[in-house]
Formats: C-alpha cells, sequence, structure tokens
C-alpha cells in the first residue's frame, strides 16, 4: 500500500507551526507496512488541496489530509473534499451532541459555529475524537479496478494520534495490501559520508528491489538506514542480517551502534563494562562534552567530572599545563591538549582524561591556526596523545563536531584497549 500525505493549514507554510504531523505519521505508517511515496504541506487553498488531492489519488492506495477541520471560515477540507468527491454534506446528529457535551462539562455554552464540525461528507465514514471535537472522516473509493482510501483528520497533533491509534490503525490492518517493511540503522562516527561509501564498497550482491541503503549524514555523524520491503518477513530479516553483517566487517571502528543509540552512551557502556572512569578538561567546547556524557542515565558510575578550561589562567592553575607550553605553543596546539588531558586525570582521579582546545570562531583565527582548528587530547594508563581537527567557520557546528569527535576518539581508544 502506497501513500500520500497532505498537511493543511497557511501556519505551516509561513512558519508559525512546525510540520511534525507528517513527520509522525511517516514513521507510523512505515511501521504498518504502509509506504509513503509523498508528502505535501498546502495552505487553506481550495484550488491547491483539489489539485493535491487528485494527484495523490491516481498516485497512491491511501491520502491522509491533516488540519482545516476545525468551525473557523479558514478550515475549509472538509468542504474541499465533499466537493471534489460531489457529494453533500449533512449534520451528523450524534456529532453534534459530543460537541456540545463537550462544552457542557467545561461549562461553557456551544457557539453556534461550531455546527460546522458536525458536518459529514455523503459516503464518508466519521471516526471518532477521544480528545477533541472534530471526528475525523474515512472513505474507500472503488473504481477503475482500484480501491483508494481518504481519510481526513484533525491537525492538532494530539488529537491526530488519538484518531490514528484508535481509529485508522484497526481499519488499515484490514486491508489486504499492506506489506512488510523493515528497517535497521547502522551508526556511524569519524568518518565523512564520502569515504564511508568508499569503504563500503561495491553492494550490487546485496540491494534490489526488496533491500535498499540509505546514507543520511548530519553534522558530526552518518547513519546508514537499512530498509527491507516485501511479503515474507523471514526472508526478509535474513536478508537484512547478511546485509548488516557485511557492513559491519566493511565500517569496522566507525561503527559505535544502532537504531536510538547515542555516542556517548555507547562510550559509557564501554567504560562501566571495563571499570574505567573519565574526566574532561574543555575549552573550545565549553561543557558541551561534560553534559553529553551526562545526559546518559548511570553516567554516575564512570564520570568524575570536568573542568571548563576557557583562560590559560584556568588551564595553567587546575589542569597543571606549563606555562612555557603556553607561551611557546599557544592554546590551540598539541601540547597543551595533551597536558590538559593528562592533567584532568591527575587532578580529577580519572582512569581516562580527554580534552578539547581550538578555534571555535567565527573570530579569533589566524593564518597559522584558522577558524575550526581543533585538538583532542587523550589520556590514560599508557600515556597520552592529540588529534589534528580542522572543522569549519560555524561556531555552534564546530563545537558540536569537536565534541563528538572527542566521545569518538575516547570511544575508539579505550575499544583498542
Amino acid at each position: 500500500m502506497k501513500a500520500t500525505l497532505l498537511t493543511i493549514g497557511d501556519e505551516l507554510l509561513i512558519g508559525q507551526v512546525v510540520n511534525t504531523n507528517a513527520a509522525w505519521l511517516g514513521e507510523q505508517l512505515n511501521g504498518l507496512g504502509v509506504e509513503v511515496v509523498r508528502a505535501v504541506s498546502l495552505g487553506d487553498d481550495e484550488t491547491a488541496i483539489r489539485h493535491e488531492l487528485e494527484q495523490a489519488l491516481a498516485a497512491s492506495d491511501l491520502v491522509i489530509l491533516t488540519g482545516g477541520l476545525g468551525p473557523t471560515r479558514d478550515d475549509i477540507t472538509r468542504e474541499v473534499v465533499a466537493g471534489y468527491f460531489g457529494v453533500p454534506l449533512h449534520l451528523d446528529p450524534q456529532i453534534l451532541e459530543n460537541i456540545r457535551e463537550r462544552f457542557r462539562r467545561r461549562g461553557r455554552v456551544m457557539a453556534a459555529i461550531n455546527e460546522r464540525v458536525a458536518l459529514v461528507p455523503e459516503g464518508f465514514e466519521p471516526l471518532a475524537n477521544p480528545v477533541g471535537s472534530a471526528p475525523g472522516l474515512w472513505r474507500v473509493e472503488e473504481g477503475g479496478g482500484r480501491k483508494r482510501i481518504v481519510v481526513l483528520v484533525p491537525g492538532v497533533p494530539r488529537e491526530l494520534k488519538a484518531i490514528y491509534h484508535e481509529e485508522i490503525v484497526p481499519r488499515l490492518r484490514d486491508q489486504e495490501s499492506l506489506r512488510v517493511i523493515l528497517h535497521r540503522t547502522l551508526l556511524t562516527a569519524g568518518i565523512g559520508e564520502s569515504n564511508l561509501q568508499e569503504r563500503i564498497g561495491d553492494l550490487s550482491d546485496y540491494l534490489g528491489l526488496e533491500l535498499r541503503l540509505a546514507s543520511l549524514p548530519s553534522a558530526d555523524s552518518v547513519r546508514l538506514r537499512l530498509t527491507a520491503t516485501g511479503t515474507d518477513r523471514a526472508a526478509l530479516e535474513a536478508a537484512l542480517e547478511r546485509l548488516e553483517a557485511h557492513l559491519r566487517e566493511r565500517i569496522g571502528p566507525y561503527l559505535y551502534g544502532t537504531g536510538d543509540d547515542t555516542l556517548e552512551a555507547a562510550l559509557g557502556r564501554m567504560l562501566a563494562e571495563r571499570g574505567l572512569t573519565i574526566a574532561v578538561a574543555e575549552s573550545c567546547t565549553g561543557g558541551l562534552v561534560l553534559h553529553r556524557l551526562t545526559n546518559t542515565s548511570g553516567s554516575s558510575a564512570y564520570v568524575v567530572g570536568g573542568v571548563v578550561a576557557y583562560s590559560n589562567d584556568v588551564k595553567m592553575s587546575a589542569l597543571g599545563v606549563e606555562e612555557e607550553a603556553l607561551a611557546q605553543h599557544g592554546a590551540v596546539s598539541e601540547v597543551v591538549a595533551r597536558q590538559m588531558a593528562r592533567g584532568v586525570c591527575k587532578h580529577l582521579g580519572a582512569d581516562v582524561g580527554i580534552s578539547t582546545t581550538g578555534v571555535a570562531g567565527p573570530t579569533g583565527g589566524t593564518p597559522e591556526k584558522p577558524v575550526g582548528t581543533v585538538w583532542i587530547g587523550y589520556a590514560d594508563a599508557r600515556g597520552d596523545f592529540a588529534q589534528f581537527n580542522r572543522f569549519g567557520k560555524d561556531r555552534a557546528m564546530n563545537k558540536t563536531r569537536s565534541a563528538t569527535a572527542a566521545l569518538d576518539l575516547a570511544r575508539r581508544q579505550i575499544m583498542e584497549s
């Protein structure tokens, strides 16, 4: 079953409201075996809604329209859809009574304008709304050897979700055209998208109509989404297993987790399993590394603490960085990054120390050390070293990438220990 989502409302187009409904519906429908092939945001415009509805019905088995079902003049979805199908609207007495009762429970009198919410296009089945006034609407359209389903739901997210779970899902599960759609996500860090693709190499022996691989880069990592689509669940799971095993072998140390895992959680598990503790010395990241580490529940078992040593005086007094090293090499240098990592280990009594020092920008760069220059230090019982990085010119992005680089460096070092 293929689906198109039409999210309706001027507020979506002018940025007053973020369109979370399309993302949520896409995820939910995909898990149900429905393939979302298109999602369109529209204003409260009759011509646009009619055009997109016609396009959607030509391309999809399921069309879901969200928004425009309220009582006000700009809520036109119900009327436009009724006009498209050439059917009249009739007042549903049960829906109207439900709305009146809802107002009575709140000690209010229902305004006459709310009667619009109880209008149902002929041929549509009302879907109960347990948390709001406007019902959803369901229609099965048959013709030309095809069956198509049209669903209207309110745009208020909690009402949409309630109607979806209680009314739409049971009806969709009765459809014979649902397929099996399986996903797995592999998470990588420390490698760019193009280099990752080179490392993976040719996948022609694995990929095909039923099995796909998507690369999803972000500011500091790359996700690999594996998708299997078909009718035989066991065969699809076996195909995913083969592809995942191959990718794991090719990706190697760059793979840190799957699904909704985080880099900091993966590092935390390794520390806990080995009985190690960690401390952080931060300059350019301003505490972001420690913040991410302590976002994981149970991190008190392995996180000792951290020092935000932004000034050179604090680097010297709190971390034991040598004044000569700062004078000779500067704060953004390999020597200082190593001394910061070693110093935080010593002063806080941790097994592992990591440090960040760099030029976050957008000012402060020099020809020798342009904006985006970052050194990541690492120290443990075996010794210390520092890793050079050259990021971009955006301050917030540089902080994020530096924190990720520090966490990933620690993860790989501990993995190899």
